[in-house]
C-alpha cells in the first residue's frame, strides 16, 4: 500500500478540523447521547452472537445512560445487518456487531454482489468478546473424542453432515480447516435458522455442529448430543472432559470474535465517546463475570486501532481458506 500524499492527509485533517467547528456538531457530541441507540446484530436470536450482543448491549446501555435496542437482522452471514448500518446515519446512534464476516471483509470473498465495503463504510469502536467453539456431535456417531470421531468420518466418506449459520460463516469455515487438515470428506449443511439447526442437530437429522460455547452452555447435558472437541489450545477449565482439537491437530485454534462498528464519517468524538463506555464496561468485573457465564471471553479494554489489527489478522488467516478452497456463498 503506498503512502498517502502530504498534501492529501493536510487536507483531510484540515477538513475534520472545520468540521468540529461546526455549532451542531459540537452540540450533538456534546450531549452524546440524547436518545435510544441501536446496536444491529448480523444473526438470529438465540445464537451465539445474539447472546454476547445482548451482554453488550445492557453494559452499554447502563454507560451511556440511554437504552441500547438489540434489533436482530439476520441474512447473507451479517450482509443484511451490514448494509443497514452502512446505510445510517453517521452519528453513532446506529451499532453493528462486527464480526468476521462484516469487518474481516470475507463476506467480499465469499458474495459475488457485496453492497458495502468493510474498510470503506465503516469506523471501528472496539472489540467485546470472543467465543471459542465447540463440536457438538449426535450420539449416532461413535466416538469418545474428536480424534475417534474422524477416524468414523475416514471409514464412512461423504457419510458426515455438519451445520453452519451459512457457507462463510466461523463455523463453516472451521470445520473445513478441521477437514482440510485431516482430509475428512464432510457434507456441509448451511441454515438460515440457529433454532432449525439445532432442531436438526437434537434430533439425528443432522451429525454435528460447530458452535460457540454460549449456545454449548445452553444445551449442556442435553440427551443424544455430546461434545467431542473445543477450539482452544489447552481445554477450558469449566468442560474438563472435552478435549481440545489441538489434541488432534496439534497447534490449532480457532475463535470467533465480536466488536463494534460504526458508519464512516462518525465523529471522532462519538467514537471515542462509545469506545469509552466501552472499556469501561470491559474494566468491570461484574460485566466480565456477564460474558463468562454464558461461556464468551471478555475483551481486554482496546482501542479502535487494536480492533481494526484483529479485523486483519482474521482476513489473513479465514481469507486464504476461503481462496483456497475456493469458496462461494449464494
Amino acid at each position: 500500500m503506498t503512502e498517502e500524499p502530504i498534501h492529501a492527509r493536510r487536507a483531510l485533517l484540515a477538513g475534520a478540523a472545520a468540521t468540529l467547528t461546526m455549532p451542531g456538531v459540537l452540540r450533538a457530541q456534546a450531549g452524546f447521547p440524547d436518545r435510544p441507540l441501536r446496536l444491529v446484530i448480523t444473526f438470529g436470536g438465540g445464537g451465539q452472537t445474539d447472546i454476547v450482543s445482548r451482554v453488550t448491549a445492557e453494559a452499554l446501555a447502563t454507560r451511556l445512560g440511554q437504552p441500547v435496542l438489540a434489533d436482530n437482522r439476520p441474512g447473507g452471514n451479517g450482509n443484511l445487518a451490514a448494509e443497514i448500518v452502512a446505510r445510517s446515519p453517521a452519528d453513532g446512534y446506529t451499532m453493528l456487531v462486527a464480526g468476521p464476516g462484516t469487518n474481516s471483509g470475507l463476506n467480499a470473498l465469499l458474495y459475488k454482489q457485496v453492497s458495502y465495503d468493510a474498510a470503506r463504510d465503516f469506523t471501528p469502536v472496539g472489540l467485546f468478546c470472543t467465543t471459542a467453539n465447540m463440536l457438538i456431535v449426535h450420539n449416532s456417531i461413535p466416538g469418545k473424542d474428536f480424534t475417534e470421531v474422524a477416524a468414523w468420518i475416514r471409514a464412512n466418506p461423504g457419510k458426515f453432515t455438519y451445520a453452519s449459520a451459512s457457507v462463510g460463516a466461523i463455523t463453516h469455515l472451521i470445520m473445513e480447516d478441521i477437514g482440510a487438515r485431516l482430509n475428512l470428506d464432510m457434507v456441509h449443511v448451511p441454515y438460515r435458522q440457529t433454532t432449525q439447526a439445532m432442531a436438526d442437530l437434537l434430533a439425528g437429522r443432522i451429525h454435528c455442529r460447530a458452535m460457540g460455547i454460549p449456545e454449548a452452555e445452553a444445551i449442556r447435558g442435553t440427551a443424544g448430543v455430546r461434545p467431542v472437541a473445543v477450539t482452544t489450545p489447552q481445554r477450558r477449565p469449566n468442560w474438563p472432559d472435552v478435549p481440545a482439537v489441538a489434541e488432534t491437530i496439534p497447534g490449532f485454534e480457532a475463535n470467533a470474535y465480536f466488536g463494534i462498528a460504526v458508519p464512516r464519517g462518525t465523529p471522532d468524538a462519538v467514537v471515542q465517546r462509545l469506545n469509552a463506555a466501552l472499556n469501561e464496561a470491559l474494566a468491570d468485573q461484574a460485566v466480565r463475570a456477564a460474558y463468562a457465564r454464558v461461556g464468551a471471553d471478555a475483551a481486554e479494554p482496546n482501542t479502535p486501532a487494536q480492533f481494526a489489527a484483529r479485523a486483519q489478522a482474521d482476513a489473513e488467516r479465514w481469507g486464504g481458506l476461503i481462496r483456497k478452497l475456493n469458496l462461494v456463498a449464494e
